[in-house]
């Protein structure tokens, strides 16, 4: 499946901007993971832009239609398994066994929060956001509370990194790919209106 398939899929079941945005900033950070660790860029990119794929119409069968959804489309087994190995221990038994699925399960709370925290900065922004500041909202248990802090926790772990490795990348991850995703969400907001 090339990036453009994959996006129409996703907007097929998915159409609240929150949902769109948060598709195409893990898509970015995974796209900045692979390039570092020599990796398929776009295949990195396509797990992370589909990774929720069911979470919008099936929030409580969320990992479990993603391979009935998946299938469908002609999507291969192995993006299947990494989509739904981001969910290991919430949603789904699929554990994550490839670097880029322990990533995948890494980032996908992770940028929730640095999203949460960004918005809260004056620029709106995590071009200007820094660990430290990342770091006491991570702490702060009623911040962004839906983002589970044992999952990112648990993420880092199965990298073998430290959290505040973790927390560096994963903002310079979201910096290197916010100006795209401006762009790309105020497209889809001007075909939808």
């Amino acid at each position: 499946m090339d990036r453009d398939s994959a996006f129409e899929l996703l907007k097929k079941y998915n159409k609240e901007n929150f949902h769109i945005q948060h598709a195409l900033t893990v898509e970015g950070v995974m796209r900045w993971y692979a390039e570092k660790l020599g990796h398929d860029v776009d295949y990195w990119g396509i797990v992370g832009l589909l990774h929720d794929i069911d979470f919008e119409l099936y929030p409580n069968e969320h990992c479990k239609k993603a391979p009935e959804i998946l299938k469908s489309a002609g999507v291969g087994d192995d993006i299947i398994h990494s989509v739904c190995s981001h969910g290991y221990g919430l949603c789904s038994d699929v554990k994550p066994e490839h670097d880029m699925e322990k990533i995948l399960f890494a980032v996908d709370e992770l940028t929730g929060l640095i999203g949460a925290a960004a918005i809260m900065r004056p620029s709106k922004s995590v071009m200007d956001m820094e660990t430290k500041s990342l770091k006491k909202k991570f702490k702060d248990k009623k911040f962004a509370a839906g983002c589970s802090r044992d999952v990112i926790q648990k993420g880092a772990e199965q990298m073998g990194v430290e959290l505040d490795k973790l927390f560096e990348d994963t903002i310079m991850a979201m910096r290197s790919c916010e100006e795209k995703i401006n762009s790309a969400l105020s497209d889809y907001e001007n075909e939808n209106k």
